[in-house]
């Protein structure tokens, strides 16, 4: 490498850090859709139609963000939002955006914050290919009933077993001469915050 070489690089490296090789993750986004109602806000969300992946979840209106239709992921949700909640774009008022979440699964999930202009969830025309229903939940809710935490442990594999019974090799541990033993990350835990059990209890019937 030469001088120009590396000023060539330095010319190409991001102007803020971001995720490594992010392009080959699943990458989405949602919007945290804030609704005044009776003097407060409220947040809503919503039941995914039972046809679709993921169907009869409870999340926020968001989906996958497409390189040709949308220059950033606020525009991502933005889009998403007004195909499943049939809302006028100019009545979703963004906020700012949130930290992106990174899935054990390569799933990303970026997120930003908006204030619907909307006097009733009733004046809205969901999609119900994709929504089944939507409802509100008063943020003073969460703020009086603390999430429940739960944990999983991840364990990585060199190699898994396919339906019909073969091995498939995902690491060559004996050519790299590696220890031949599953590969592991002891002691690695994630936190699943995302769920709040509770919210059945303000759902029931959803």
């Amino acid at each position: 490498m030469n001088s120009k070489d590396l000023n060539r690089l330095v010319e190409n490296l991001p102007s803020t850090p971001g995720i490594l090789r992010k392009d080959e993750f699943f990458n989405s986004a949602v919007v945290v859709p804030f609704v005044m109602k009776d003097g407060e806000y409220h947040l809503l969300f919503e039941k995914r139609a039972a046809n679709i992946r993921q169907g009869g979840e409870i999340c926020f209106p968001g989906g996958e963000y497409d390189p040709d239709l949308d220059k950033n992921f606020t525009e991502t949700a933005v889009r998403e939002t007004v195909e499943e909640l049939g809302i006028d774009i100019n009545k979703i008022n963004v906020l700012g955006i949130l930290d992106t979440l990174i899935g054990p699964m390569g799933v990303t999930v970026d997120s930003c914050v908006a204030v619907l202009d909307v006097k009733d969830i009733d004046e809205l025309d969901i999609d119900n290919t994709e929504v089944e229903k939507i409802f509100l939940v008063p943020v003073s809710w969460f703020q009086d009933n603390p999430p429940e935490e739960y944990f999983v442990q991840l364990v990585v594999h060199p190699q898994y077993t396919d339906e019909n019974g073969k091995t498939v090799q995902l690491l060559p541990t004996k050519e790299l001469e590696l220890p031949e033993r599953n590969i592991t990350r002891p002691g690695v835990q994630e936190k699943e915050r995302s769920l709040h059990i509770n919210l059945k209890k303000v759902c029931s019937g959803v």
